[in-house]
């Protein structure tokens, strides 16, 4: 008997512990749950954004899955890398630029050579110096990048860019777009860029919208024409920004930059369902989104058809929308009219290194306290969404991109004393409080 009771139990304990292998071997060959869900629409109503809680702000209704399962080791390291990065917050957009060229990439440098732009009265240019930059020690900025003077089109830096994005927990990059063929007074064509762009962007999970500018020539024909070559050539492209509206409807973001240049009359040609010429109901519908300057500004906005408005400048009072004061009193205008309110803020400002004439403008950073309080009065008004400006615009000192202390015929500012990365750390910091924010404020 004691034989057979000894036996019993060697054979519960063996098939306990064969129990426990089993199950020990089927956990690891099943795959890890990945905290980057893949950016499917982003579901968001017109008035108030569908609000998420802290923990998981990144996060949208019916998203579905991003990652494909690993299929080499060079996968697995980009999904062991992306684990390091916060979640992105796709209701965090900030302004991006692709007009910078060099002479490896590009056979020249572009936009850092930024000529000092001349005062509008001639008296008082007279007073200031005038010319282009000379790259790469002498560059069109207040501020010298880490990267240095850098291309656009290099590989390497569209990587560099997206991790320093992912840091900073944004969701959604707005890309100044000009047409093929046409580009700014000082840059060359960009949209060729805007294919890569978008492959590196879905590959750190990080969404694009275009940032329309005001070509020269912009109408309301033309305008429904270059939406169509987006969507046609872009809208399928998973990093494709899109949403979906009250009316179910799963439509692209566009910014239009001095959409004021046009009157309300042309846009609601191209915005009123009314007009036999409208873009709305057709496959080239989208959310368009107008910029307020002025305070007349609203009421045509209105009556052009946009569904929205944003702010832009980085310079508290430097506008009527841009005047931080004024944020709260024109989200109760949205919310009056069914409109997307948008506020932009910034780090700072400046851009004498461009408009040397222009001390105005400046906003001193002071070591990060003008960007808080700028991400504070944006949280106050409750916004839709928070845009940034911007990522990397050098010309005008608003960038968050990681600078470097720089001295040589020119004396750059910097960041000290805090690190390179201080812009990105604070915006990782408000986009998790502005999904606290959110979450409250559904509640």
């Amino acid at each position: 008997m004691a034989r057979f009771r000894l036996k019993s139990c060697i054979t519960l304990v063996s098939l306990a512990l064969l129990l426990v292998i089993i199950t020990l071997v089927l956990k690891a060959l099943a795959p890890e749950d990945s905290p980057f869900d893949g950016p499917g629409e982003v579901k968001i109503n017109l008035r108030q954004a569908a609000f998420q809680n802290q923990r998981d702000f990144n996060k949208r209704p019916e998203e579905t899955k991003m990652s494909d399962p690993v299929e080499s080791d060079k996968d697995a390291e980009l999904q062991s890398t992306l684990r390091k990065f916060p979640p992105p917050n796709y209701y965090l957009h900030a302004f991006y630029y692709v007009w910078y060229g060099n002479p490896t990439f590009d056979g020249k440098y572009i936009h850092w050579d930024h000529p000092q732009l001349p005062h509008w009265d001639a008296k008082v240019a007279q007073e200031y110096p005038q010319g282009r930059h000379k790259p790469p020690d002498d560059i069109g900025a207040n501020y010298y990048p880490s990267l240095g003077p850098y291309s656009s089109r290099d590989p390497s830096v569209l990587e560099a860019h997206m991790q320093q994005l992912r840091t900073a927990a944004i969701g959604v990059i707005a890309v100044s777009w000009y047409p093929p063929s046409t580009n700014d007074d000082n840059g060359e064509p960009i949209d060729e860029i805007m294919p890569s762009l978008l492959e590196v962007a879905h590959k750190y999970h990080i969404k694009v919208a275009f940032h329309i500018e005001p070509y020269k020539g912009r109408d309301e024909v033309n305008m429904f024409t270059n939406v169509k070559y987006i969507i046609d050539k872009y809208g399928e492209h998973p990093a494709f920004f899109k949403y979906r509206t009250n009316a179910g409807k799963l439509l692209p973001l566009f910014y239009v930059y001095d959409s004021y240049l046009m009157n309300s009359e042309q846009w609601a040609k191209l915005l009123k369902h009314t007009d036999s010429s409208s873009i709305r109901d057709t496959p080239y519908d989208a959310i368009f989104i107008a910029l307020l300057v002025e305070e007349k500004h609203k009421r045509e906005i209105l009556t052009a058809g946009f569904d929205g408005l944003y702010t832009y400048f980085a310079t508290n009072g430097f506008t009527y929308g841009s005047t931080q004061r004024n944020w709260v009193s024109i989200k109760a205008f949205c919310d009056d009219n069914d409109l997307v309110f948008i506020p932009s803020v910034g780090p700072g400002y400046i851009d004498t290194s461009v408009r040397p004439w222009n001390f105005k403008n400046t906003r001193n950073r002071i070591n990060g306290k003008y960007y808080e309080t700028s991400l504070s009065a944006a949280l106050e008004s409750r916004p839709d969404f928070i845009s940034i400006t911007s990522f990397n615009e050098w010309h005008e000192g608003t960038q968050i991109e990681t600078a470097v202390p720089k001295t040589g015929q020119t004396v750059y500012l910097d960041y000290l004393p805090n690190k390179p990365t201080i812009y990105l750390e604070i915006t990782r910091k408000w986009a998790a409080i502005f999904g606290g924010e959110r979450q409250r404020w559904q509640d």
